[in-house]
């Protein structure tokens, strides 16, 4: 859900309204449980019809982006999630009032969002991530890639300034293949849980060694095919890939432009 529908605060007032995720008007909460900002706000609802909002007061003179805050702000939404559906809103929305919330957010996208909710009904994302072991995904490629072997081989001990050019371009080779790897390596996961999810979005690679790096919309019940399939790969990518599972979590990849 993005901020963009959300009206802002007017500058001279010191509270408004952060708001974290939609879910069901009939979800309750535990007490006690405080968000972002310094000091944190305590989660409350603002209810609207069969919408309510995930909210907390925030000190609008107080500058948000801290680690602690975007910690905070996925805790509460994960958390949210494992127990009802919830459509997460963009790191850093903040409105007005309550009363915004209410009128400008709830009943303003009524429609959408209560529509959005039903898909996410017993439904939650997981992330898979995996980074190559780099000392044998270059191994494996030196003993594939021939002429990636003996640019190795020439540049072996030789003057570094004599032969940069050579290691310019067994850098290139290398890091076009583990490209290759990771497209190939990346269909490999996603075919492999086809039957075991409801929707894929592969992420982009934040890391020269991502091999693959992929979310995957499950319903909730159905995770531990998914552990089932992370550990037959595990398995065969032994000693050249290491796997992360992250979730139950909130859809963050999969409503609007979450996350």
């Amino acid at each position: 859900m993005s901020a963009s529908t959300q009206e802002k605060p007017d500058m001279g007032q010191q509270t408004g309204v952060y708001v974290y995720g939609i879910v069901p008007g009939d979800v309750e909460l535990n007490s006690g449980v405080h968000g972002v900002g310094d000091p944190p706000g305590e989660i409350k609802l603002v209810r609207s019809g069969d919408l309510a909002a995930l909210v907390s007061d925030v000190d609008i003179s107080r500058p948000l982006g801290t680690p602690e805050d975007l910690q905070a702000h996925q805790e509460i939404l994960d958390a949210t999630a494992a127990d009802t559906p919830v459509l997460p809103s963009r790191f850093g929305a903040v409105v007005t009032n309550e009363e915004a919330v209410a009128e400008e957010l709830l009943d303003a996208n009524h429609d959408v969002f209560a529509a959005a909710l039903r898909e996410l009904e017993g439904r939650v994302e997981y992330i898979i991530r995996g980074r190559y072991v780099e000392q044998a995904i270059l191994e494996e490629i030196l003993s594939e890639n021939s002429s990636a072997a003996r640019l190795r081989d020439r540049i072996s001990g030789a003057d570094p300034d004599a032969t940069r050019d050579m290691r310019i371009q067994l850098g290139e080779m290398v890091n076009n293949t583990v490209a290759d790897k990771r497209q190939a390596d990346t269909q490999l996961l996603v075919s492999a849980m086809k039957d075991h999810c409801v929707a894929t979005s592969v992420r982009t690679a934040t890391n020269e060694l991502d091999a693959v790096y992929a979310a995957f919309l499950i319903e909730a019940s159905k995770a531990g095919e998914l552990e089932r399939v992370v550990a037959e790969l595990g398995d065969r990518w032994q000693g050249r890939v290491e796997l992360q599972v992250r979730g139950p979590m909130a859809a963050y990849d999969f409503v609007g432009d979450g996350g």
